[in-house]
């Protein structure tokens, strides 16, 4: 609940969107600094006690893979030793592409790290941010409201909303919109959204194995998409793992139309016997995939984020985890122009922003667009082109070093992390 009873707030910044990238994104500010007012609005109700259910589309029944990077900055915000406690290390990631050359490996020994990245349930991971924020006493919180209207105005922004059937009122210095790929305010404030159907869907699902996975994420390329199936289980002799499968769209009704064994016999043709025997399958769901672009991601008072901002193939798992680093370099961004006395909402200062993450975020957009279309095609040139890639990848140490800084996160520029503890202690 809000922290208030006044139906009117003033605040330097506005979040609206409580899901992962919004609540990490408030966290991330409140660190930044000390005295900035700072207000996030959620259409869900939130639980109100720890034994309640948490209902986000955000925090649904899925599983993230969160890259090093990102397990980084959850441990400068203080969250990681929770969120540690029920997670999957990733220490190997396994490339291999169906009918082709046998692939290759990145190993976390081999980078010199503890693990390269985190499997974590959507619904851990959101209640362990949820705490967080509700500790947080310099961010008001507004659940279960509708934002009906938003005006942007030279220098600010003023939110309209309904709230316990009554109409509330926010002006902020700088309005961020975290509220997924759908966003209604986005498309209302004319923010341009460039759509890209890729034709497949995603069949999402639990499987066990007869072998333990290890803690290996593998991504196997077919002639039809993409697999991925993360480990689960926080144990290495763990036999659960997260299947992420594309599918053309035009077979996917057919696919969960099948039963359980027929589908299981589907899911080892096309993916091997490198976890034994698939011997169980849970729940099914499923999601059409599209990249979704919103160029104009700033304008004066105003920052869009997260899947409102790019929405990404989950090839690779790299949607959320550059979002996470959008989030870090933004209120790195926005500490440097308050010590500089410049407003929060001006544009040249949000531009320096987008300038900063524009190489991370078209490295991470068309690293994911182009291995979908490239490793999903029958071409035969293309079945050449990554053969060839492949046998670079055994070849040149540069190569594999490129893709292993992608899959950890680290690949594009990331903004301070540490300065996130050092001001908050101060």
């Amino acid at each position: 609940m809000s922290k208030e009873n006044s139906n009117f707030f003033n605040v330097d910044i506005a979040i609206v969107g409580g899901g992962m990238v919004g609540i990490s994104q408030a966290l991330l500010l409140a660190a930044q600094h000390p005295d900035w007012r700072i207000a996030l609005l959620e259409r869900f109700p939130f639980p109100k006690n720890n034994n309640e259910a948490l209902y986000q589309p955000s925090f649904d029944a899925r599983a993230t893979a969160l890259s090093l990077g990102s397990v980084q900055i959850f441990q400068a915000l203080g969250l990681w030793p929770t969120l540690a406690e029920h997670h999957t290390p990733i220490k190997t990631v396994h490339v291999s592409d169906r009918g082709h050359f046998a692939g290759t490996q990145i190993c976390h020994k081999k980078q010199g790290v503890d693990l390269l990245g985190a499997v974590i349930d959507n619904a851990w991971l959101g209640r362990v941010l949820l705490q967080a924020l509700q500790r947080e006493n310099q961010i008001q919180w507004f659940d279960a409201c509708e934002v009906e209207q938003v005006t942007m105005r030279s220098d600010a922004a003023q939110l309209q909303f309904i709230r316990n059937n009554e109409t509330q009122t926010i002006d902020t210095k700088l309005l961020c919109l975290a509220d997924g790929g759908d966003s209604l305010l986005a498309q209302q404030l004319g923010l341009h959204r460039e759509v890209q159907d890729y034709g497949q869907s995603a069949l999402i699902a639990t499987v066990e194995t007869t072998k333990a996975h290890g803690g290996v994420a593998y991504e196997r390329f077919t002639e039809q998409g993409p697999m991925a199936l993360l480990p689960l289980g926080e144990s290495d002799q763990a036999n659960r793992c997260a299947l992420v499968w594309t599918l053309p769209s035009e077979k996917l009704q057919a696919t969960l139309d099948l039963s359980d064994d027929e589908l299981l016999d589907l899911l080892q043709e096309r993916f091997g016997y490198r976890l034994g025997r698939f011997c169980k399958i849970g729940s099914r769901q499923s999601y059409p995939l599209q990249l979704q672009i919103v160029r104009e991601q700033v304008r004066s008072s105003l920052v869009v984020l997260g899947n409102a901002a790019h929405y990404l193939h989950p090839v690779a798992g790299q949607g959320f985890n550059l979002a996470l680093r959008d989030c870090v370099a933004l209120a790195d961004t926005l500490r440097t122009a308050s010590k500089s006395k410049r407003s929060l909402g001006d544009l040249s200062v949000l531009q320096s922003y987008l300038l900063q993450q524009q190489n991370d975020q078209d490295l991470t957009v068309n690293f994911s667009d182009q291995i979908v279309k490239v490793f999903s095609s029958q071409n035969l040139p293309k079945q050449l082109f990554r053969s060839a890639g492949f046998v670079a990848l055994a070849l040149f140490p540069e190569a594999k070093q490129f893709l292993a800084k992608q899959t950890m996160g680290v690949a594009g520029r990331l903004s301070r992390i540490a300065s996130v503890e050092s001001e908050k202690a101060s």
